[in-house]
């Protein structure tokens, strides 16, 4: 049996495709839109999507009458319109998508389910218990009780777009003093039971607009308050179930910086590359399934149909020290993990410099190293045994003089691990690159300009070839 998952109205539209086995397909509307963070599906995935099977039964991500509910009685996006769906499809809580999402994609058969996000229809953070294919809701926060919402109206308050730029303020914070506003910034959330007021029209009594200097500082203070406050409802949500493993799910999970520190209190964590919105599509078809499905990999996409290209990609990283490179299904979430990716030599300082000017970004803005996974802890500050597949953590480097170009302000890097199985055309580059330079790391960063969706068909490969110096290797 197919099921499509799908979700829209939300601010990352997306499809899925599950069969009894496996999953079939998974993309972001964006991709095929063009339109950056698109809020609709379009006739172009779908279409994408029916060259993988036809659906026999269909799942919408969150409870449309319940959130019209909600912003009826509490407030919220009064624009928002429920989905024209044009099809029938059985509908599941906004935080149950989520849990769906990362529990069912996970290794785990017996952990705790974690969901932080802006909002759902009412629930905003929620706990959950997986055992066996049961999940089961433990506790629930509502709205305007909010993790996102708190950290995406400081988003806001520094100039950057809300629901968007939030990892563009994570990265900021590395620059500032967290001490100078901590104080200040802690009020507005001093301990996970209680905010100050509701943010979701933002920060509304700062007092002054920051000047550029100060926008880091505030980055900084709202980076640290989140931390504290994600630890300490992390901490409740073991003590409450006694469950040692993770599943963290909903944006809050983005936030690679301060999910490394749930290492010191549970065994093993789950996050699904997708764990926001757009991976509530899948998280809807799993739902109606209901029990675990293999997880393969997050190449789940559009197909260019192509090998991967490991020569050409050396001959570019050894002639030019840049490589962007597209090849086979495109990566289903945020990040490129190697299939539209810029591939960088990571050993010049300058080579940062260089790739932010071709995706058009801040020149401070970090970059992610991708390395061979055997030799990652020679390299980084890792847990023996723990590969971090997605970039969903940031450690400490250990050899930060040798690939400064992958080394943040704060001494840190979001680590990616490759290993023959993952991706097998990667990691020959990797291994390639190794012999060459003594270096089994690379720059890795997504195909894409400042604003604009990951590239994903071919035309986006023409268009970007027409346009930029840099030729897409395919």
């Amino acid at each position: 049996m197919n099921i499509l998952g799908y979700n829209e109205t939300s601010h990352d539209a997306g499809m899925a495709l599950i069969d009894d086995k496996k999953i079939l397909f998974a993309g972001h509307a964006e991709r095929y839109s063009k339109k950056k963070n698109d809020w609709y599906n379009n006739n172009e995935i779908y279409r994408d999507l029916l060259n993988y099977g036809i659906p026999d039964k269909s799942a919408y991500y969150e409870k449309s009458r319940l959130k019209r509910l909600r912003i009826k009685l509490r407030g919220g996006a009064a624009d928002w319109k429920p989905a024209d769906k044009g099809i029938k499809a059985k509908e599941f809580k906004h935080h149950y998508s989520h849990a769906a999402a990362g529990y069912y994609t996970s290794p785990f058969d017996d952990a705790v389910i974690v969901v932080l996000d802006a909002i759902g229809e009412f629930n905003t953070s929620t706990i959950w218990t997986g055992v066996g294919e049961k999940i089961s809701l433990v506790e629930k926060r509502n709205y305007p009780l909010s993790f996102g919402l708190f950290y995406s109206a400081f988003t806001q308050l520094i100039g950057l777009m809300p629901n968007q730029e939030e990892y563009i303020m994570m990265g900021m914070a590395a620059y500032g003093n967290p001490n100078k506003y901590f104080k200040k910034v802690n009020e507005y959330f001093p301990n996970i039971n209680k905010q100050k007021y509701n943010f979701h029209k933002g920060i509304t009594d700062w007092g002054h607009v920051p000047n550029e200097i100060n926008k880091f500082h505030i980055a900084a203070a709202a980076q640290l308050v989140y931390e504290r406050r994600l630890y300490e409802f992390m901490q409740y949500a073991r003590k409450k179930t006694g469950k040692t493993k993770l599943v963290f799910m909903g944006g809050c999970a983005l936030n690679c910086s301060a999910n490394t520190i749930l290492w010191d209190l549970f065994d093993d964590i789950w996050i699904m590359p997708n764990p926001g919105d757009a991976g509530s599509s899948l998280g809807a078809s799993l739902a109606l399934r209901g029990s675990h499905i293999k997880w393969e990999g997050p190449y789940l996409g559009y197909d260019l149909g192509n090998e991967y290209p490991v020569e050409k990609i050396l001959d570019e990283l050894v002639s030019k020290g840049i490589a962007p490179v597209a090849a086979g299904r495109a990566e289903f979430g945020p990040r490129a993990f190697g299939n539209r990716s810029i591939l960088a030599d990571p050993t010049h300082i300058d080579v940062k410099d260089r790739v932010n000017k071709i995706k058009q970004r801040e020149l401070f803005r970090p970059f992610a190293p991708v390395v061979m996974e055997e030799h990652a802890n020679e390299w980084f500050d890792m847990p023996k045994g723990k590969p971090t597949p997605y970039m969903q953590y940031a450690v400490k480097c250990l050899k930060p003089d040798l690939i400064p170009a992958v080394v943040h302000k704060d001494g840190t890097s979001r680590v990616q691990t490759v290993n023959k199985d993952q991706h097998p055309g990667l990691y020959a580059v990797l291994s390639e690159w190794h012999k060459l330079t003594g270096v089994p790391v690379l720059l890795n960063t997504s195909l894409n300009i400042k604003g604009q969706p990951l590239l994903n068909d071919w035309k986006d490969i023409d268009e970007w070839n027409a346009i930029y110096n840099s030729a897409i290797i395919v």
